[in-house]
Protein backbone atom coordinates (compact mmCIF):
# COMPACT_ATOMS: atom_id res chain seq x y z
CA UNK A 1 0.00 0.00 0.00
CA UNK A 2 1.39 3.38 -1.03
CA UNK A 3 0.89 6.60 0.90
CA UNK A 4 -0.13 9.38 -1.48
CA UNK A 5 -0.27 13.04 -0.49
CA UNK A 6 -2.93 15.18 -2.16
CA UNK A 7 -2.05 18.89 -1.96
CA UNK A 8 -5.19 20.99 -2.38
CA UNK A 9 -5.72 24.70 -2.59
CA UNK A 10 -6.97 26.41 0.55
CA UNK A 11 -8.41 29.31 -1.45
CA UNK A 12 -12.14 29.90 -1.75
CA UNK A 13 -11.79 32.72 -4.29
CA UNK A 14 -9.56 33.82 -7.18
CA UNK A 15 -8.71 37.50 -7.47
CA UNK A 16 -9.20 38.74 -11.03
CA UNK A 17 -7.49 41.65 -12.74
CA UNK A 18 -10.20 44.13 -11.73
CA UNK A 19 -10.04 43.03 -8.08
CA UNK A 20 -13.20 40.92 -8.22
CA UNK A 21 -13.02 37.81 -6.04
CA UNK A 22 -14.40 34.98 -8.12
CA UNK A 23 -15.63 32.05 -5.97
CA UNK A 24 -13.51 28.96 -6.57
CA UNK A 25 -11.70 26.10 -4.82
CA UNK A 26 -10.55 22.71 -6.12
CA UNK A 27 -12.12 21.16 -9.21
CA UNK A 28 -14.34 18.21 -8.32
CA UNK A 29 -13.31 15.76 -11.06
CA UNK A 30 -9.63 16.47 -10.48
CA UNK A 31 -9.95 15.31 -6.88
CA UNK A 32 -12.49 12.53 -7.32
CA UNK A 33 -11.08 10.72 -10.36
CA UNK A 34 -7.53 10.26 -8.97
CA UNK A 35 -8.82 9.65 -5.44
CA UNK A 36 -10.97 6.83 -6.81
CA UNK A 37 -8.13 5.37 -8.88
CA UNK A 38 -5.71 5.32 -5.96
CA UNK A 39 -8.05 4.15 -3.22
CA UNK A 40 -9.59 1.40 -5.35
CA UNK A 41 -6.05 0.12 -5.91
CA UNK A 42 -5.64 -0.10 -2.13
CA UNK A 43 -3.52 2.99 -1.60
CA UNK A 44 -3.98 5.52 1.19
CA UNK A 45 -4.63 9.21 0.50
CA UNK A 46 -3.74 12.07 2.85
CA UNK A 47 -4.89 15.63 2.14
CA UNK A 48 -2.84 18.73 2.97
CA UNK A 49 -3.67 22.40 2.45
CA UNK A 50 -2.04 25.73 3.32
CA UNK A 51 -2.74 26.30 7.00
CA UNK A 52 -4.65 23.02 7.23
CA UNK A 53 -7.89 24.72 6.16
CA UNK A 54 -10.70 22.47 4.98
CA UNK A 55 -10.68 22.76 1.17
CA UNK A 56 -13.80 23.85 -0.68
CA UNK A 57 -14.98 22.50 -3.99
CA UNK A 58 -15.54 24.93 -6.85
CA UNK A 59 -19.30 24.78 -7.27
CA UNK A 60 -18.92 25.42 -10.98
CA UNK A 61 -17.27 22.00 -11.23
CA UNK A 62 -20.48 20.37 -9.99
CA UNK A 63 -22.78 21.97 -12.54
CA UNK A 64 -24.36 19.40 -14.86
CA UNK A 65 -23.22 21.53 -17.81
CA UNK A 66 -19.63 21.00 -16.67
CA UNK A 67 -19.88 17.36 -15.65
CA UNK A 68 -21.80 15.95 -18.59
CA UNK A 69 -25.14 15.62 -16.84
CA UNK A 70 -26.93 15.61 -13.52
CA UNK A 71 -26.09 11.97 -12.80
CA UNK A 72 -22.37 12.69 -13.05
CA UNK A 73 -22.76 15.72 -10.80
CA UNK A 74 -24.49 13.64 -8.15
CA UNK A 75 -21.79 10.97 -8.34
CA UNK A 76 -19.09 13.60 -7.82
CA UNK A 77 -20.96 15.10 -4.88
CA UNK A 78 -21.39 11.67 -3.32
CA UNK A 79 -17.69 10.86 -3.71
CA UNK A 80 -16.69 14.16 -2.12
CA UNK A 81 -19.10 13.63 0.77
CA UNK A 82 -17.64 10.18 1.38
CA UNK A 83 -13.99 11.29 1.30
CA UNK A 84 -13.27 11.81 5.00
CA UNK A 85 -9.71 12.89 4.19
CA UNK A 86 -11.13 16.21 2.97
CA UNK A 87 -12.52 16.97 6.42
CA UNK A 88 -9.22 16.51 8.25
CA UNK A 89 -6.44 18.01 6.14
CA UNK A 90 -2.90 18.31 7.41
CA UNK A 91 -1.03 21.59 7.45
CA UNK A 92 1.16 21.94 4.39
CA UNK A 93 4.02 23.31 6.49
CA UNK A 94 4.00 20.12 8.57
CA UNK A 95 4.27 17.51 5.81
CA UNK A 96 7.34 16.23 3.98
CA UNK A 97 8.08 13.80 1.19
CA UNK A 98 9.76 11.29 3.54
CA UNK A 99 6.32 10.18 4.78
CA UNK A 100 4.84 9.58 1.32
CA UNK A 101 5.38 7.52 -1.81
CA UNK A 102 3.90 10.03 -4.24
CA UNK A 103 2.42 13.54 -4.35
CA UNK A 104 -0.55 14.73 -6.42
CA UNK A 105 -1.90 18.27 -6.97
CA UNK A 106 -5.47 18.69 -8.31
CA UNK A 107 -6.39 21.98 -9.90
CA UNK A 108 -9.27 24.39 -10.06
CA UNK A 109 -8.64 28.13 -10.11
CA UNK A 110 -7.75 28.02 -6.41
CA UNK A 111 -4.04 27.22 -6.95
CA UNK A 112 -3.76 30.39 -9.04
CA UNK A 113 -4.64 32.31 -5.86
CA UNK A 114 -2.53 30.59 -3.19
CA UNK A 115 -0.24 27.76 -4.34
CA UNK A 116 1.34 29.93 -7.04
CA UNK A 117 3.18 31.80 -4.25
CA UNK A 118 3.11 29.34 -1.34
CA UNK A 119 6.57 28.70 0.13
CA UNK A 120 5.60 25.46 1.86
CA UNK A 121 4.21 24.03 -1.35
CA UNK A 122 7.37 25.13 -3.15
CA UNK A 123 9.51 23.31 -0.59
CA UNK A 124 7.47 20.15 -0.97
CA UNK A 125 7.67 20.31 -4.76
CA UNK A 126 11.45 20.68 -4.68
CA UNK A 127 11.77 17.84 -2.17
CA UNK A 128 9.53 15.56 -4.20
CA UNK A 129 11.39 16.23 -7.43
CA UNK A 130 14.72 15.57 -5.71
CA UNK A 131 13.41 12.36 -4.11
CA UNK A 132 12.65 10.65 -7.40
CA UNK A 133 9.13 9.82 -6.24
CA UNK A 134 6.16 10.33 -8.60
CA UNK A 135 4.73 13.85 -8.73
CA UNK A 136 1.41 14.48 -10.46
CA UNK A 137 0.02 17.94 -11.19
CA UNK A 138 -3.08 18.69 -13.24
CA UNK A 139 -4.94 21.54 -14.94
CA UNK A 140 -4.40 24.85 -13.03
CA UNK A 141 -2.27 23.23 -10.30
CA UNK A 142 0.99 23.65 -12.29
CA UNK A 143 0.66 27.26 -11.08
CA UNK A 144 2.35 25.90 -7.94
CA UNK A 145 5.57 25.47 -9.95
CA UNK A 146 5.87 29.27 -10.15
CA UNK A 147 6.56 29.41 -6.41
CA UNK A 148 9.64 27.16 -6.74
CA UNK A 149 11.76 29.97 -8.22
CA UNK A 150 14.52 31.25 -5.96
CA UNK A 151 15.72 34.83 -5.58
CA UNK A 152 17.58 34.48 -8.87
CA UNK A 153 14.53 33.17 -10.70
CA UNK A 154 15.95 29.66 -10.89
CA UNK A 155 13.72 26.60 -10.51
CA UNK A 156 14.53 22.87 -10.58
CA UNK A 157 11.59 22.45 -12.96
CA UNK A 158 13.24 24.52 -15.69
CA UNK A 159 13.38 22.62 -18.95
CA UNK A 160 10.88 19.96 -17.91
CA UNK A 161 8.23 18.98 -20.43
CA UNK A 162 4.85 19.93 -18.95
CA UNK A 163 1.27 20.69 -19.79
CA UNK A 164 -1.50 22.57 -18.00
CA UNK A 165 -4.72 24.49 -18.61
CA UNK A 166 -4.32 26.20 -21.97
CA UNK A 167 -5.03 29.81 -22.88
CA UNK A 168 -7.68 28.59 -25.30
CA UNK A 169 -9.43 26.64 -22.54
CA UNK A 170 -9.26 29.66 -20.21
CA UNK A 171 -10.92 31.70 -22.93
CA UNK A 172 -13.52 28.97 -23.26
CA UNK A 173 -14.61 29.39 -19.63
CA UNK A 174 -14.62 33.17 -19.95
CA UNK A 175 -11.60 34.15 -17.86
CA UNK A 176 -8.75 34.71 -20.32
CA UNK A 177 -9.47 38.45 -20.57
CA UNK A 178 -10.17 38.83 -16.84
CA UNK A 179 -7.23 36.97 -15.27
CA UNK A 180 -4.14 38.73 -13.92
CA UNK A 181 -2.04 36.17 -15.76
CA UNK A 182 -2.54 32.99 -17.74
CA UNK A 183 -1.04 29.68 -16.73
CA UNK A 184 0.19 28.65 -20.18
CA UNK A 185 2.07 31.95 -20.54
CA UNK A 186 3.70 31.71 -17.11
CA UNK A 187 4.76 28.08 -17.55
CA UNK A 188 6.52 29.03 -20.78
CA UNK A 189 8.31 31.87 -18.97
CA UNK A 190 9.42 29.63 -16.08
CA UNK A 191 10.79 28.24 -18.46
CA UNK A 192 9.33 24.81 -19.18
CA UNK A 193 8.75 22.99 -22.44
CA UNK A 194 5.00 23.48 -22.47
CA UNK A 195 2.78 21.55 -24.84
CA UNK A 196 -0.97 21.00 -25.11
CA UNK A 197 -3.51 18.81 -26.82
CA UNK A 198 -6.99 19.55 -28.18
CA UNK A 199 -9.19 21.58 -25.83
CA UNK A 200 -11.12 19.61 -23.20
CA UNK A 201 -9.64 16.28 -24.28
CA UNK A 202 -7.34 14.18 -22.08
CA UNK A 203 -3.69 15.10 -22.56
CA UNK A 204 -0.84 14.15 -20.25
CA UNK A 205 2.91 14.63 -20.33
CA UNK A 206 5.47 12.58 -18.41
CA UNK A 207 9.05 13.78 -18.00
CA UNK A 208 11.16 11.72 -15.64
CA UNK A 209 9.16 11.57 -12.39
CA UNK A 210 6.92 14.55 -13.22
CA UNK A 211 3.45 13.82 -14.59
CA UNK A 212 1.23 16.71 -15.70
CA UNK A 213 -2.29 16.86 -17.15
CA UNK A 214 -3.89 19.60 -19.20
CA UNK A 215 -7.46 19.75 -17.96
CA UNK A 216 -10.10 18.01 -15.81
CA UNK A 217 -10.50 15.18 -18.31
CA UNK A 218 -6.78 14.45 -17.92
CA UNK A 219 -6.92 13.81 -14.17
CA UNK A 220 -8.11 10.20 -14.36
CA UNK A 221 -5.59 9.17 -17.05
CA UNK A 222 -2.85 10.95 -15.09
CA UNK A 223 -3.68 8.93 -11.98
CA UNK A 224 -3.60 5.72 -13.99
CA UNK A 225 -0.12 6.62 -15.24
CA UNK A 226 1.06 7.27 -11.71
CA UNK A 227 -0.50 4.02 -10.54
CA UNK A 228 1.65 2.07 -13.02
CA UNK A 229 4.77 3.69 -11.58
CA UNK A 230 3.68 3.00 -8.00
CA UNK A 231 3.03 -0.68 -8.69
Amino acid sequence: MAEILFVLTGASYWTLRDGHRHPTGYWAEEFVAPYTVFTKAGHKVTVATPGGVVPVVDMMSLRPSMTGGEENSLELESAIDAAEELRYPKRLDQVGIDDFDAVYYPGGHGPMEDLSSDADSARLLRETLASGKPLGIVCHAPAALLATRDENGTTPFAGYRVTGFSNEEEAGVGFADRAKWLLEDELKKLPTEYSRGPVWEPYTVADRTLHTGQNPASSGPLAEEMLKVLT
